[in-house]
């Protein structure tokens, strides 16, 4: 039967033409129906309608209807299309069409609908799909450190871009190993030389793009993704973070709404448009850093882009990944726990935990409990002998700010009375939580003999002559050989490990602590500006607790220790994060090849 009705203007012209025929109809059922553009305006009021069990004529077109014979579907020159009386039978029908059309649009992939989203959005922003960009206007700066270690697998990520450079037979890109740039004690927070970038490469520069040593770049993916961003405009690129709460490394920043604010997982890569950078040179020119501490930097210098709000905010890049699960990703983040050779033995390490009598009775127990069973060799030093754990009293009176005094008397204690054999002090704090058994990898890469400072940076002053330090909070590590007692010390949170050599140096030296109570992170990293040995920066160190860190940020971690035991279970924390287990033989299997990896 066929039928006409009233015709609805809003269903008029081109717009009832047909769009889609739903393929056999839905899997090779009802063969006759179609679906029209019209069916949001229209297939509501329909299905109410037959719904109530009216048979009545629409007083709208029919987003659905019967194709007339000999022809494939209702064209625009067909004019509007025809409404029809419906029976049950095509009410149903009408009803389980309707429901798999919705089913089939949310069986639509994320990827997909990331790419519709992520295209509209460029579209919106004005960001020219066609922007000439090849690799010689990309610079390249691999945020690399000075340690023989870091320096050589920054060099092998130089090679593997230049590599790929190559394959392309595109002019080699300029790559940069940031430590080679400047003795600027400040040069690693970057912002001091963006007028150096400003004045060099402005000209014949579209983009400065940062790195990470462990940063997997994918070069031809790398050059689509920023043709899609008009070099011509500043833009901040990046895969973003944000802090989930607010937190006290971010100096509780945002705390009405902590998510708003972004800024870049610097392993996954960033880039600095040139204009971007020009700008940011005349602030820099016109008016000084303000801070006097640099906590994380990849925060602060979201901050400082970002101005209060009348600068640049972070555009975050999909493409740019710390996983592989993403086909399109430009780039990825090598994450393994560095294994150079054998493990450290544990005899090779001493652990001294800093306590004082009030926590004697609640953390001393937490430390025993979690990881002091993994240590060979570990003494507990107090302000009071407790013979049942026990302790030793230095005879230094506890202090509630910096402990240079307790410090400095381990390291006398460790001179005169260990073992001369023993490569590594590791001083903690009693509210660390450390897996001893990734420190032992990690260490394998370093030498013990080559003058180290390590741990998780902090700088004090840097915009005015200031010096780089390890946050208090953790530790310092120093190898027995150091030629100078404050050429191996390695800062990590909650662990200070010196060589014996370099304690006999550093005792012999003037260099101490102004007070008992003085911070002695800091007094020691002026000690190192002085004798211009640079920290070296490990991210595997936290000066805080795991939720204080964004989760995007620690999934693709394999840390090292965590501090501080503010509400939280500091146990759970250690067998959640921390603990020897099958994950860690897992990625043992996966380091052994990391050398031929680039």
């Amino acid at each position: 039967m066929s039928c006409e009705g009233p015709k609805h203007s809003a269903c008029a012209g081109p717009r009832c033409g047909n769009i889609m025929l739903v393929k056999a109809l839905i899997f090779g059922h009802m063969p006759g129906l179609v679906l029209s553009s019209a069916h949001g305006e229209c297939l509501g009021p329909f299905i109410l309608r037959l719904g109530a069990g009216a048979s009545r004529w629409a007083d709208g077109c029919g987003p659905v209807w019967p194709r007339p014979p000999g022809t494939a579907d209702w064209s625009e020159k067909a004019g509007p299309a025809p409404c029809c009386w419906v029976g049950v039978r095509s009410f149903l029908s009408l009803l389980l069409a309707w429901i798999i059309f919705k089913a089939a649009f949310a069986l639509v992939s994320e990827d997909t609908k990331k790419e519709v989203k992520q295209s509209k959005n460029l579209e919106k922003g004005g960001i020219s799909r066609k922007s000439d960009v090849d690799l010689k206007g990309i610079v390249f700066v691999i945020q690399s450190q000075s340690n023989s270690f870091h320096a050589k697998r920054a060099e092998q990520l130089k090679q593997s871009i230049l590599k790929q450079a190559a394959n392309l037979t595109q002019e080699l890109p300029r790559v940069l190993l940031l430590h080679q740039m400047s003795k600027q004690e400040g040069a690693w927070t970057i912002l001091p030389l963006l007028p150096h970038f400003s004045v060099t490469y402005s000209r014949n520069s579209s983009w400065i793009f940062f790195c990470e040593e462990e940063t997997r770049i994918q070069i031809p993916e790398l050059l689509e993704t920023l043709r899609r961003y008009d070099p011509s405009k500043e833009w901040f690129l990046g895969k973003a973070l944000h802090d989930e709460e607010s937190t006290i490394i971010h100096h509780y920043a945002f705390s009405e709404n902590p998510t708003v604010f972004k800024y870049p997982d610097f392993a996954a890569g960033w880039a600095l448009s040139v204009p971007l950078v020009n700008k940011l040179t005349k602030r820099l020119r016109s008016e000084s850093l303000k801070s006097d501490f640099t906590i994380d930097l990849k925060h602060e210098i979201a901050l400082y882009i970002w101005d209060k709000g009348d600068g640049r905010p972070l555009t975050s890049v999909p493409e740019f990944c710390t996983d592989a699960v993403n086909a399109y990703c430009a780039t990825t983040f090598h994450s393994f726990l560095p294994l150079c050779g054998h493990p450290v033995k544990k005899e090779d390490i001493f652990f001294a935990v800093k306590t004082c009598k009030k926590f004697h009775g609640d953390r001393i127990p937490i430390v025993k409990q979690t990881w002091a069973g993994q240590a060979s060799l570990i003494e507990y030093y107090s302000d009071h002998a407790e013979s049942s754990i026990p302790t030793v009293d230095l005879g230094i009176p506890n202090t509630d700010r910096g402990h240079c005094g307790k410090t400095f008397a381990i390291l006398e204690r460790f001179l005169n009375h260990s073992h001369d054999k023993i490569a590594w002090l590791v001083i903690v704090d009693d509210d660390t939580l450390i897996s001893i058994s990734r420190l032992q990898h990690l260490l394998s890469c370093y030498d013990s003999s080559e003058p180290l400072f390590l741990g998780e940076r902090y700088g004090y002053g840097l915009g005015t002559g200031g010096y780089s330090y390890v946050t208090g909070g953790g530790g310092l590590m120093v190898s027995r050989s150091c030629s100078n007692p404050f050429l191996c010390l390695l800062w990590l949170p909650t662990r200070m490990v010196f060589s014996r050599e370099a304690i006999r140096r550093l005792l012999a030296s003037k260099c101490r602590c102004y007070s008992n109570d003085a911070p002695d992170d800091m007094v020691l990293g002026m000690c190192f500006s002085g004798l211009g040995i640079p920290v070296t920066h490990s991210p595997l160190f936290h000066q805080a607790r795991p939720v204080d860190y964004p989760r995007d940020y620690l999934s693709h971690q394999i840390p090292i220790s965590f501090h501080k035991h503010w509400n939280i279970d500091p146990v759970k924390v250690y067998f959640t994060w921390l603990a020897p287990g099958e994950e860690d033989k897992a990625r043992q299997e996966t380091q052994k090849g990391f050398k031929e990896e680039l």
